[in-house]
């Protein structure tokens, strides 16, 4: 009994072992299911992006999208646009960003 609630805890928080800080953004696909989630990221302030159904409260998340939270093509569309936005950002991020150095 205790190796299987072992492996229960190692599935759902095994990742949070190596983090080393908070997140910048959590994206929820399913608000109902991951209530516990959403409610956790409203406490530490960690902004979320929800995938909203017609059974979900959009005032709870911070970006509602409306979506069908059942269908595995409307969530992969989506993430992958959401991914890439964010990949495209942290790119002109970093080559806009002005780096002071100072000569010693």
């Amino acid at each position: 009994m205790l190796k299987r609630q072992l492996s229960h805890l190692q599935a759902y928080l095994g990742g949070i072992q190596y983090m080393t800080g908070l997140p910048d953004i959590v994206i929820i696909v399913d608000q109902q299911e991951e209530y516990t989630a959403l409610r956790e990221c409203v406490t530490l302030g960690i902004p979320t992006i929800c995938l909203i159904d017609t059974n979900c409260d959009p005032d709870l998340a911070d970006i509602s999208i409306p979506a069908n939270d059942d269908a595995i093509t409307s969530i992969r569309l989506i993430l992958n646009k959401l991914v890439s936005a964010i990949c495209e950002g942290r790119s002109s991020y970093t080559r806009n960003r002005v780096i002071t150095w100072y000569p010693k």
